[in-house]
């Protein structure tokens, strides 16, 4: 999965990186790539964290690779939105799932099939998966046999195809199991 995050929109929307980024754009950022890090070593998902860059004087977009996320700032004149919706339409046949709370951005990647979470919804499962990471030793090499009855609520005392869950919402629901 290549999990794409909105930078920006993320750190002011997350109470925890909030005040960093209050005290400096770097610290903010930096701020982010720590919150991430444990949870792109336990899941190793690509990450792309996507940053205004129109404000600077580059006329180019960068792109760089820190602790194995690729951060991309936007050329002058361009935002993040444009970058983000670019990556997704040049998905090429990947799964992606979009972090913002932008709703443009998620309206935009709901429109080509792709999942997208808030920012919100993104740091409590990351910060979940983080601390359960913690508490539980690594798995044995046995699999337990998993019942993937309760993946799908159940819509009152329907049967049949009215119990299904759209399209949409079993997709994210997939992007969100493979967080």
């Amino acid at each position: 999965m290549h999990i794409v995050i909105d930078g920006y929109n993320f750190i002011r929307q997350s109470s925890s990186l909030r005040s960093f980024d209050r005290r400096s754009l770097e610290e903010g950022r930096n701020a982010l790539i720590r919150f991430l890090l444990p949870y792109r070593k336990s899941k190793n998902h690509n990450i792309t964290i996507v940053y205004d860059g129109r404000e600077g004087d580059n006329p180019f977009e960068e792109r760089d690779l820190l602790r194995g996320m690729e951060i991309i700032y936007s050329r002058r004149g361009r935002e993040a939105d444009d970058v983000i919706k670019e990556l997704i339409d040049n998905k090429k046949g990947k799964e992606i799932l979009v972090v913002t709370s932008d709703r443009e951005v998620a309206h935009y990647a709901a429109r080509r099939n792709t999942a997208t979470l808030s920012s919100q919804e993104f740091e409590q499962t990351v910060s979940r998966i983080i601390a359960a990471d913690q508490m539980n030793p690594p798995p044995s090499c046995e699999k337990e046999e998993k019942d993937d009855s309760s993946d799908f609520p159940a819509r009152g005392n329907k049967k049949g195809p009215s119990r299904k869950l759209s399209r949409k919402d079993r997709h994210r629901h997939r992007s969100i199991k493979k967080l």
